[in-house]
């Protein structure tokens, strides 16, 4: 059923990570998301398919873009470049063309072979640290097949995985990946299905009716955990009410190793500009310390081993 033929797309790769999982990991973050999260810090990765990131600042104002773009996507106006999306055919040239960076493709088709390949390189630093491999995205279930075959390769290697993973998916999928996966970090954002509908684009019911199934696959077979990532945000997340909803959900899971408690930050508004995206969180800003360790103890107060960030 899962082919090893098969093919994915990626847009990063990232190495030396410590915040994807235990240990040093390479981390291959995979094209495409079911959810709109209005604080998303990689809209780059919502889109399935590649897609033209346009850095301003670098520009140094040569028009190769201009003249490099066979379909006139580009177009130079008020004295820089402005591309028309509805234009682009992705072919790649105007980015090849531009000598500063300012113009990149996130996204590019990989084998499984060549994700192994990459991986393989890393192996010194999984095995020195307790690190590993870790997909996510994006939302890596959008390619369930590029996933799961990548997953049985990375784990018939003895590499360690991790699933980065907002539980937005088939259960079956879900279900078939946890036979090759160490440790799950699965997002619980809002409680509320209404609240999650809102800011996310998706109801919560599927999502935690897979973590219910796969706290109960994982358990019964005494293989892999959770770890739950609670993302921290003023104004949409931060009430009492949610907080201790999630963190009683924490405290009902069997095969829950941790949970990260994740301070919004604004990081990735630079981004949205770059893809002419509108960032809806505005003006809001990061919660303070005080509100951070008030979380963290209202996990750890339920015997979860609890940190900030990661």
């Amino acid at each position: 059923m899962w082919d090893e033929n098969t093919r994915g797309i990626v847009f990063d790769i990232k190495r030396y990570s410590i915040h994807d999982g235990p240990g040093i990991r390479t981390t291959f973050f995979l094209k495409g998301c079911p959810l709109s999260c209005w604080w998303c810090h990689n809209p780059e990765g919502m889109s399935p398919f590649p897609i033209v990131i346009h850095h301003p600042r670098r520009c140094i104002g040569c028009r190769r873009c201009v003249s490099a773009c066979p379909s006139g996507a580009w177009e130079w106006s008020n004295g820089r470049p402005v591309l028309d999306r509805g234009k682009c055919t992705l072919t790649g040239d105007c980015a090849r063309a531009c000598p500063s960076s300012a113009i990149e493709i996130a996204g590019k088709e990989m084998s499984v072979e060549e994700v192994l390949r990459e991986a393989r390189k890393d192996i010194p630093f999984f095995d020195e640290s307790g690190g590993g491999v870790t997909f996510s995205g994006g939302e890596p279930f959008l390619q369930a097949e590029f996933l799961i075959a990548g997953l049985r390769r990375l784990h018939g290697e003895d590499i360690h995985v991790a699933v980065d993973t907002s539980g937005f998916c088939s259960e079956d999928d879900l279900l078939e990946a946890a036979r090759y996966t160490d440790l799950f970090l699965f997002d619980i954002k809002v409680i509320d299905p209404k609240k999650h509908e809102y800011y996310t684009g998706v109801s919560n019911f599927t999502i935690l009716s897979n973590l219910r199934k796969l706290d109960d696959f994982l358990y019964s077979g005494q293989k892999g955990k959770i770890n739950l990532r609670f993302p921290l945000i003023p104004g949409i997340n931060d009430d009492h009410e949610n907080i201790t909803a999630t963190a009683d959900l924490a405290a009902s899971l069997k095969s829950i190793s941790g949970v990260n408690v994740l301070p919004y930050h604004s990081i990735g508004e630079g981004k949205y500009k770059n893809l002419g995206k509108k960032y809806k969180m505005g003006n809001v800003m990061p919660p303070d310390d005080k509100k951070v360790n008030e979380t963290v103890k209202m996990f750890s107060d339920r015997n979860i081993e609890t940190i900030k960030g990661g």
